[in-house]
C-alpha cells in the first residue's frame, strides 16, 4: 500500500503555527509522512492568514505556483485552510479550480476524513458555530532524550511549544477579520489545557506559550467547573506554572481593556512567568481608537502600563501599531508618536492600514493617502528602532539567564526571559532548552551579544 506524504505551508500568526502542528499530527496518525519538499508531496496544505494583506497575497501567489505543479502531478491534492479559506469558501474553488479542499478554522480536526471525501470533486468545509467546542487534543511528542544519549546532530528536542487555550474573538474591532474567520470567543476546557501542558512537560518541553486572540478573557465562555467555581486566566496561569519541570511560561495576546490587576500581579508572584508582555495599542489617538472600536482610551492604556511596571519594573513591553487608519490626521499620528516616546516599547509590530474584506473599516470613506501612510510608517519605525537600541543597551553589563535555542560548531544562540535573542560567542556542552548565565557585552537593535558567565554558571539549569 502506498504511503502518502504531506507538506504544510503556514502563513501569519502563532495561532496558525499551532493549528499546522495539529493538522500534521492528525495526518501522521492516519499514516501520512511529512515531506520536506512542497512540490513532491501528495497532499499540500496552505494554512492561510487574512489579517494582513501581505500574508494573503503570499498564499495566493503560492497557489498560482501549485497550479503548474498539479498539471505535472495531477494526483496531488491541494488543501487551503485557515482564515482565507473560512472567508472565501466556495469562491476560492471557483477562482482556483485546482484546489481540492477548502477547510475552515473550526474544521481542522476533520482534515483526514475530509481529504478522503475529496475523491473526484473539490470539497468545501467552512462550518462555523457559536456553540463550537474545541476538541480535546493531546500532542504526541518524542520524549526528551537524556544528555548522555544525545548524538550530533541533535535529534529534535521539543523544548518550546505553543498551547492553545481559546480561539475566536468577541471584540469586533472595525479593522479585524478574526470574529468572522475564527468565530466568537470560545475557551478551551481547563482540564484539557492542564492535561496537554503535563504531556508537553513530560516530553521535555521547558517553555510554554499560552495562545488566544484575547487570553485575558479566558473562561468567560465556560465559567462553570465541577466545583461550581470559574477559572480566570490568572488562575490558569498559576496552575500551568505549578507543573514540575516547566522553566518558562509566556502568553499572547491581550486586549488592554481586559487587563486586570489580578493578572498584573502574576508577573510579580509567578517565578517562571517571563517579564515580557505583548500589549497591542494600535494607536495613540482616542479619536482613532474609538473609530477602531478598541473600547479603551489612551489614558487607560498608559494607566495599565504604569500599573504593570509597578508590579514588575523590568518587564519588556511590545505592541502592535496601525498607521494611516481611515480618518487618521497628522495630529492623531503625533499622539501615537508621543505614546511611543512615553512607553518606550522594547519592540513593536507596525503596519500600514489596509482594507480587509468584510470589515467595517473597509467601507469607511476617509482613507489616508498611501504616500502619507508610508511616510508615517517610516517615521514610526525609525524612532522605534532607535528606542529598541536604547532599551537594549540597558542590558549591557548584566548577567542574564538565557535559554539555548541553537548550538552550532562555533557558537550558540539563546533567548532571555524578556524575549531578546542573544548570540553567544563561546560554545559549551549544552543543548537546546538548557539555561545558562550570560553576561551581555553588546546590544543591537534587535538582538544582544554575550559571553557565558562561568563564575555564576556552576551547572546547567535544565
Amino acid at each position: 500500500m502506498k504511503q502518502f506524504s504531506f507538506s504544510i505551508k503556514t502563513f501569519g500568526c502563532q495561532m496558525n503555527e499551532r493549528d499546522s502542528e495539529i493538522m500534521a499530527q492528525l495526518l501522521a496518525e492516519k499514516g501520512y509522512v511529512e515531506s520536506m519538499e512542497l512540490e513532491d508531496a501528495d497532499v499540500v496544505i496552505l494554512n492561510t492568514c487574512s489579517i494582513r494583506a501581505k500574508a494573503e497575497q503570499k498564499a495566493m501567489s503560492l497557489l498560482g505556483v501549485l497550479r503548474k505543479v498539479k498539471k505535472r502531478r495531477p494526483g496531488m491534492k491541494i488543501c487551503v485552510a485557515g482564515c482565507v479559506a473560512q472567508q472565501e469558501g466556495e469562491e476560492l474553488c471557483e477562482r482556483m479550480p485546482h484546489v481540492d479542499l477548502v477547510i475552515g478554522t473550526q474544521n481542522i480536526y476533520e482534515l483526514a476524513d475530509l481529504l478522503e471525501a475529496t475523491r473526484g470533486a473539490s470539497k468545501v468545509a467552512i462550518g462555523m458555530s457559536d456553540a463550537y467546542e474545541i476538541p480535546a487534543f493531546i500532542p504526541t511528542l518524542p520524549k526528551l532524550i537524556s544528555h548522555g544519549e544525545l548524538q550530533s546532530p541533535f535529534p529534535a528536542r521539543p523544548f518550546r511549544k505553543f498551547l492553545t487555550i481559546m480561539q475566536g474573538c468577541n471584540n469586533y474591532c472595525t479593522y479585524c477579520v478574526v470574529p468572522y474567520t475564527r468565530g466568537r470567543e470560545i475557551s478551551r476546557k481547563f482540564k484539557d489545557i492542564i492535561e496537554e501542558a503535563h504531556v508537553l512537560v513530560d516530553a521535555g518541553v521547558r517553555e510554554i506559550t499560552l495562545l488566544g486572540q484575547n487570553v485575558n478573557s479566558y473562561g468567560r465562555t465556560n465559567p462553570v467547573t465541577t466545583d461550581g467555581s470559574g477559572y480566570s486566566f490568572s488562575q490558569l496561569l498559576r496552575e500551568v506554572a505549578a507543573i514540575q519541570g516547566l522553566k518558562r511560561l509566556r502568553f499572547t495576546t491581550s486586549n488592554p481593556k481586559d487587563l486586570s490587576l489580578e493578572l498584573m500581579r502574576c508577573f510579580n508572584e509567578i517565578e517562571i512567568l517571563c517579564p515580557q508582555f505583548h500589549l497591542p495599542v494600535q494607536s495613540g489617538s482616542n479619536a482613532v481608537l474609538s473609530k477602531m472600536n478598541r473600547k479603551y482610551t489612551r489614558e487607560l492604556y498608559l494607566q495599565r502600563v504604569a500599573e504593570l511596571r509597578s508590579f514588575r519594573p523590568d518587564i519588556a513591553l511590545s505592541t502592535d501599531v496601525i498607521v494611516g487608519f481611515p480618518g487618521e490626521t497628522d495630529a492623531d499620528f503625533e499622539e501615537t508618536m508621543e505614546l511611543l516616546e512615553h512607553v518606550r516599547f522594547h519592540s513593536s509590530f507596525s503596519f500600514k492600514y489596509s482594507d480587509r474584506p468584510g470589515t467595517r473599516s473597509a467601507d469607511f470613506d476617509d482613507k489616508v493617502d498611501e504616500q502619507v501612510k508610508s511616510e508615517r510608517l517610516s517615521r514610526f519605525q525609525k524612532r522605534q528602532d532607535e528606542i529598541c537600541l536604547e532599551q537594549n543597551s540597558l542590558y549591557v553589563g548584566k548577567c542574564l539567564p538565557v535559554m539555548i535555542e541553537k548550538v552550532t560548531q562555533d557558537n550558540m544562540v539563546g533567548r532571555t526571559e524578556t524575549n531578546h535573542i542573544v548570540h553567544i560567542e563561546e560554545k559549551i556542552e549544552c543543548f537546546p532548552g538548557d539555561i545558562v548565565n550570560v553576561t551581555i557585552y553588546h546590544a543591537g537593535q534587535h538582538s544582544l551579544n554575550g559571553r557565558i558567565d562561568f563564575t555564576s554558571t556552576t551547572g546547567l539549569s535544565s
